[in-house]
């Protein structure tokens, strides 16, 4: 695993999945490679857990930056069609951090917590020296109902159809507009860049994947997020994970405002790069105009991209695509934070009369 971001699938089977502790039988859906939750069984109850970093950007606003952290950390569970309940969070905060700066993360987890019916059962919280930012600590989630509400993400069966929301690259186009903002501004048209920054906020599957499991009920066969490897991952996970084969139309996928231009602007395939904020689902033909409509009347972008079939694979416009591995979004990130920096420090010797530039430039930010 020498590449930044999740570990691979030949990773996972390699170290983890062989060292998964005791075997319970009460564990009814164990850790897989791509699987976004685990379920137990408590008393008859299902448990949905899921667990996942805490990833706080400061350069975004304290606000906007935790409201992202706390949906990052609520969609995986969300996608099981269970209410979130409950939240368990570690905060390993960098020391420059200030109360006050806290107080703003905690009291927007809190809101939107509110906003969930969900309650912090446990957790701890301190400054602890080596650590960084964006990955401040851990969390984990928990969702509780009755097993015949579950919707699994093994579920995919042959003649489901597939849907998708907002389509892709929503977290690449959004995450990245708003951070570097100044540097797509030379590369985008003024309006497009505007429109980029708009996904910011659709970077959340939490509203459909709650709404389609109440409205679709048993219809609603399998749920996703689309986050790391993208559209194009998503459904590769979803598919193996089923053992089903799936045909898809890309032309039928919605793309919001700004996705491709930002994509373009930055070099990255938006089909393979993280879309956190896309739902990808599974549904049965009686249920799915049930769905479309409930996300319709809510103003959530959706539509039927084809459909899930015998056999093996994930067939885009008659051909057959395999796992993109490596999410081309952190090595971005990586480049585009270095070009940031490599401009800050030449309008720095500009300003202070070290270099070519004009002396009397400003920070166009």
């Amino acid at each position: 695993m020498d590449e930044l971001g999740k570990a691979d699938r030949e990773f996972f089977d390699q170290y983890l999945y062989p060292n998964l502790g005791a075997e319970r039988e009460d564990v009814r859906l164990a850790p897989q490679h791509g699987v976004d939750f685990g379920v137990v069984d408590v008393g008859g109850t299902a448990v949905a857990m899921a667990t996942d970093p805490v990833f706080l950007m400061p350069s975004l606003g304290f606000e906007r930056a935790a409201w992202f952290a706390f949906h990052i950390l609520f969609s995986d569970v969300a996608v099981s069609g269970l209410e979130p309940a409950y939240l368990s969070v570690d905060f390993n905060l960098p020391p420059e951090i200030t109360d006050e700066q806290f107080e703003t993360v905690w009291e927007t987890f809190d809101r939107e917590a509110r906003d969930l019916g969900v309650s912090v059962v446990t957790g701890h919280t301190a400054r602890y020296a080596g650590c960084n930012y964006p990955m401040v600590g851990g969390a984990t989630v928990v969702a509780v109902g009755d097993h015949d509400e579950l919707i699994r993400p093994d579920g995919a069966r042959p003649g489901d159809h597939v849907l998708v929301t907002k389509g892709p690259a929503i977290e690449t186009t959004g995450l990245l507009a708003i951070q570097y903002e100044s540097l797509l501004a030379e590369r985008m048209d003024p309006d497009a860049l505007e429109a980029a920054k708009d996904r910011y906020y659709d970077m959340s599957p939490i509203q459909e994947a709650m709404l389609a499991a109440e409205v679709g009920g048993d219809a609603v066969t399998a749920m996703h997020d689309a986050t790391e490897g993208g559209v194009y991952g998503g459904l590769f996970e979803m598919a193996r994970s089923a053992g089903v084969g799936m045909r898809i139309d890309r032309d039928r996928v919605p793309i919001m405002p700004g996705v491709r231009e930002t994509c373009e602007a930055v070099g990255v395939d938006p089909w393979i790069s993280i879309s956190e904020g896309t739902l990808l689902a599974t549904v049965a033909p009686d249920g799915v105009d049930d769905v479309l409509e409930a996300l319709e009347v809510e103003g959530i972008p959706a539509a039927v991209v084809g459909e899930v079939t015998d056999g093996e694979g994930v067939v885009v416009d008659g051909e057959t695509i395999d796992h993109p591995g490596t999410d081309p979004f952190w090595g971005t990130f990586e480049r585009l934070a270095g070009e940031a920096s490599s401009g800050d420090e030449s309008r720095e010797r500009g300003e202070n009369g070290s270099g070519d530039g004009d002396a009397n430039g400003g920070d166009d930010r």
